[in-house]
């Protein structure tokens, strides 16, 4: 028998026994009819693939059917002690979680799948931790899928505080007819985001998000990111700076979208933990906006108390997990050390229980049914899509996937398009190409009777090639 022939059997074997997912997070956050959050589109894609969907723990594997793969529905899962009683003995062969914090003792034999951005809080020693490096499993994650959502939520909190017009005040004022816009508008003077400077650490697929929507309000955009970045920040026309103090130099609004990197192997401390400390803060401007809805470590809570005190902080919207165990009423979690400016700071700040890029419906469905496609990749056919850190040897790694117009420009989206995209790209080009030429070799007098001839063409093109190169996500850095 031939090594390829004793391959093909052991996937043969893989694939026909029983496997175990365990899903420890939400998959619908709409409620249902039952007035709990409705799980029943990610149920029907699981049944539709193969598998099966159960409301519950994994009881005896070996009654399980063969042949399927099962996935095991505990969404209530929490804490630390929760996670490692259920998943401690490696019963489970794959994990998919969102926001949940899988402890290091926790143990899936195959795969983990993170829905959303980010893997820092896959903690499992199956596949070495968040990193992804070292273990014998594979790690995965769904990046873009939350990421639009993320960006929104971003921009929320930036308009909560700037324009800084006191809505409420305004509205019970009108409301009872006791305002003159004529005598009493110019009391309350406000300033719009309009040239104001946004710094945004971090160039990911959120960052990026970010940096789109602030341009569309017409924010001068400052990127920090990795040197590799540079051309691309500046060919979409932002700012780069070399290291996130330089970002924040003289900005109004600073907003976090690096991740927490790797973990360091002595201390278990973060990369990026701490990163916004007392230097960056400092080169803020006064009453700066501080958004960090990327994960509560990146910030050095000290210094943010102290920037608080001095004012060049005004306003921090924080989004980072916060636990509660529900038997001692202890709570743990990197928004714990921001709870301790509540009493001093309350109204200069806003905490969220991370969920700006975990509450919207949609983006959980998406993100669930595609990890439910990257389990039944690793499971079926032993491939790994959207890999973070080690890819076994035995695994065909399929490279990143985002949803359409988030993320990078890939070869992928080059090899999609159709012959007749190509034609028309081509033709648009080669219009405006012409016309440009003409434009250059005219002398100015020239030059006015060509625009009046033909400058609404030349804007028609330029538009028509800018909407097909953006809804053909051609837009943006190439990976």
């Amino acid at each position: 028998m031939t090594a390829n022939t004793n391959a093909q059997n052991t996937e043969s074997t893989e694939q026909q026994r029983a496997h175990a997912v365990l899903i420890c997070d939400l998959v619908g956050l709409r409620f249902g009819p039952d007035g709990k959050p409705d799980a029943s589109e990610v149920r029907a894609h699981i049944e539709t693939r193969g598998g099966r969907f159960h409301a519950g723990a994994l009881g005896d594997k070996a009654s399980l059917e063969h042949g399927r793969v099962h996935f095991f529905y505990q969404p209530d899962l929490s804490t630390r002690d929760e996670l490692i009683e259920a998943a401690g003995d490696g019963r489970y062969d794959a994990v998919i979680a969102a926001a949940t914090f899988l402890p290091v003792e926790t143990a899936f034999p195959l795969a983990g799948v993170r829905i959303g951005a980010g893997t820092g809080n896959m903690g499992s020693r199956s596949w070495g931790g968040g990193s992804g490096e070292g273990g014998t499993a594979v790690l995965m994650n769904t990046p873009g899928i939350n990421s639009r959502a993320t960006a929104q939520m971003v921009m929320k909190a930036i308009l909560k505080v700037l324009p800084d017009i006191p809505v409420d005040t305004l509205h019970d004022r009108v409301a009872r007819g006791a305002f003159d816009t004529g005598r009493d508008l110019r009391d309350f003077p406000t300033e719009k985001l309009e040239g104001k400077t946004i710094a945004i650490i971090g160039y990911g697929n959120i960052g990026r998000e970010v940096a789109k929507l602030a341009r569309a309000f017409g924010m001068h955009v400052v990127v920090h990111a990795r040197p590799r970045h540079r051309e691309w920040i500046e060919a979409e026309g932002f700012v780069y700076a070399p290291s996130p103090a330089d970002a924040a130099e003289g900005a109004d609004v600073l907003s976090v979208h690096v991740g927490l990197g790797k973990p360091d192997a002595q201390t278990g401390r973060y990369a990026n933990a701490g990163l916004v400390g007392s230097e960056v803060l400092s080169r803020l401007n006064n009453s700066a906006v501080l958004v960090n809805y990327d994960r509560g470590e990146l910030v050095d809570v000290a210094a943010l108390g102290d920037a608080l005190d001095a004012g060049r902080v005004r306003h921090a919207a924080i989004d980072a997990d916060l636990f509660r165990d529900a038997s001692t009423g202890s709570l743990s979690g990197p928004m714990l050390p921001y709870l301790a400016l509540v009493e001093k700071h309350g109204g200069k700040l806003e905490l969220l229980p991370h969920a700006a890029a975990d509450t919207d419906h949609p983006s959980r469905v998406a993100g669930a049914k595609q990890a439910v496609d990257q389990i039944f990749g690793v499971i079926r056919r032993k491939s790994v899509t959207n890999a973070k850190g080690t890819v076994p040897p035995e695994y065909v790694s399929l490279g990143a996937t985002t949803p359409s117009g988030v993320g990078p420009v890939t070869a992928g989206n080059l090899l999609k398009l159709t012959a007749q995209e190509c034609s028309e790209l081509g033709d648009l080009c080669d219009r405006q190409a012409r016309l440009w030429k003409v434009m250059a070799s005219a002398d100015p007098e020239q030059r006015r009777d060509i625009v009046a001839e033909q400058g609404e063409e030349l804007v028609r093109l330029i538009n028509r090639f800018c909407l097909v190169a953006e809804k053909s996500n051609l837009t943006g850095p190439y990976q």
